[in-house]
């Protein structure tokens, strides 16, 4: 079972006050925003090169129960965390 973070009290005085925005007309789509932010995400999550490294068995067996914990393929986890590293969210 994936574990959920609580929203702090800030996130959700946040959350509300953009909920109101949205609910009085403050927001406006904009134009062709939404296919730019799908090709972006088609070309993020594009899968088109393969990978093939050996680890240590105890490292895949910590690696596949903290997949489990995030309730996903121990697999995904390694690609998210390398793309992570690269593009600097993580260091």
């Amino acid at each position: 079972m994936k574990k959920t973070k609580q929203p702090t009290i800030q996130e959700d005085a946040d959350t509300q006050t953009m909920l109101n925005s949205f609910l009085r007309g403050g927001w406006q789509e904009i134009p062709g925003a939404q296919k730019d932010l799908r090709q972006a995400a088609a070309r993020t999550l594009s899968k088109d090169a393969r990978l093939n490294i050996r680890l240590s068995s105890r490292d895949v067996r910590l690696l596949k129960q903290r997949a489990a914990q995030e309730g996903m393929p121990y697999q995904t986890l390694i690609a998210s965390v390398l793309h992570k590293f690269v593009t600097g969210q993580i260091g």
